[in-house]
């Protein structure tokens, strides 16, 4: 639409057809991304993630899900008893090899210190490092997850990865039943039958697809989407904009051109504050036909429909004096998820002299229990809770 190439008629017709029925988008974004990782944490039931919404299977895993709260009063089990750290080792394991979305760092880090567990952004990298992307999925790939149900879902997939030794079997899960217990009588992913999900000889990607980078626009890390469809390497001019809207605006105007790093500023969890996700900047380079020949960093999320060279959860943000809200038109950015670093290749004395400059903007809000989020959450890296002094 912004690019005048869909006529008004097209545009409704998109709109009226994109949502097929009920239940999460049906790619690898971020709901099915955590419903699978859930699943295989062991906090959810077997095929709960891939049963699609209005299916016989799902009504019946209601009624199974009754049951298995039976079963785990009786056996006094709790979360934590299942929440390990082998579990989320495991969660993080299905995530990066079916490709999932950048949410799950900020979601499961905050998950591991609800039960004590500590999980940090360079343990995503660990896994990242010796896991391959397996799946050939959406947004990046070609299949949905119903695809992937009709192959025997996402503990097909568990259990290759079990009989491949890259998950613990002996993590208890809500069945009242180890993961090993739960698949061992689950035939595991047919290569010949099925083009979804690779074995790992031919992987999609021979290291994990989630990064995460650092240098002086992000001290304290930042996290990258890279299938390596968008290269691994990128550098730039920036083209600022504070807060998505003005980017929208900016897009429409034609002030982003082909080679440019776009930087969104103050939409990190106290300047936004929350910390939206990036869907609409994403979705209109896309539709103006920029998806391909630009790169997009911000201090806020994205949403797990996104793809391109996008860095999101830069931290420190803007709001709290980092590097990301001194960034101006035409500095040079370079991103680089070989090495793993992001940096504004800015002269020193010029950062110090715009951080001297630099006052922290006005509170976007300023009463309310908004306001109380950003007086008490944490950063991105330490996954935006709000419960820790």
């Amino acid at each position: 639409k912004i690019a005048g190439t869909l006529t008004p008629e097209d545009f409704r017709g998109i709109i009226k057809h994109t949502c097929p029925g009920a239940g999460a988008c049906g790619g690898m974004y971020t709901a099915n991304t955590m419903a699978s990782a859930i699943e295989a944490l062991g906090m959810s039931l077997p095929y709960s993630s891939s049963n699609p919404a209005i299916s016989p299977e799902k009504l019946q895993e209601c009624r199974d899900a009754g049951k298995a709260i039976k079963v785990l009063l009786e056996k006094d089990i709790k979360p934590s008893d299942i929440m390990t750290r082998e579990a989320f080792e495991n969660a993080m394991v299905v995530i990066m090899v079916l490709g999932g979305s950048t949410n799950a760092v900020l979601h499961f880090i905050a998950m591991a210190k609800s039960v004590g567990v500590k999980l940090t952004q360079d343990d995503f990298q660990a896994i990242s490092n010796r896991i391959p992307v397996l799946a050939d999925l959406k947004p990046s790939g070609r299949y949905l997850m119903q695809d992937l149900h009709e192959h025997g879902g996402v503990p097909a997939v568990m259990r290759y990865l079990l009989d491949q030794g890259l998950l613990y079997g002996d993590c208890l899960t809500v069945t009242g039943k180890t993961i090993k217990e739960n698949l061992a009588d689950i035939a595991p992913i047919n290569f010949d039958t099925q083009k979804i999900i690779y074995p790992l000889e031919h992987p999609i990607k021979v290291t994990g697809h989630l990064q995460i980078l650092y240098g002086n626009l992000a001290e304290g890390g930042s996290v990258a989407k890279i299938t390596g469809k968008e290269g691994e390497k990128f550098t730039g001019p920036a083209r600022v904009f504070d807060g998505e809207q003005m980017l929208i605006a900016g897009i429409s105007s034609g002030r982003v051109q082909p080679g440019d790093v776009v930087v969104i500023k103050n939409e990190g969890p106290k300047g936004a504050p929350g910390m939206p996700e990036m869907l609409k900047p994403t979705s209109a380079l896309i539709g103006a036909g920029l998806g391909k020949s630009v790169a997009l960093i911000t201090d806020g999320r994205f949403s797990g429909g996104t793809h391109g060279f996008v860095v999101g959860h830069i931290t420190p943000e803007a709001y709290e004096g980092g590097l990301i809200g001194l960034v101006q038109d035409n500095d040079i950015i370079e991103l680089d998820a070989v090495n793993n670093t992001i940096h504004l290749k800015v002269d020193e004395s010029v950062i110090a002299e715009r951080r001297r400059q630099w006052k922290r903007p006005e509170p976007k809000v300023k009463k309310g229990l908004l306001y109380k989020y950003a007086m008490t959450v944490k950063n991105a890296a330490e996954g935006c809770v709000t419960d820790e002094a």
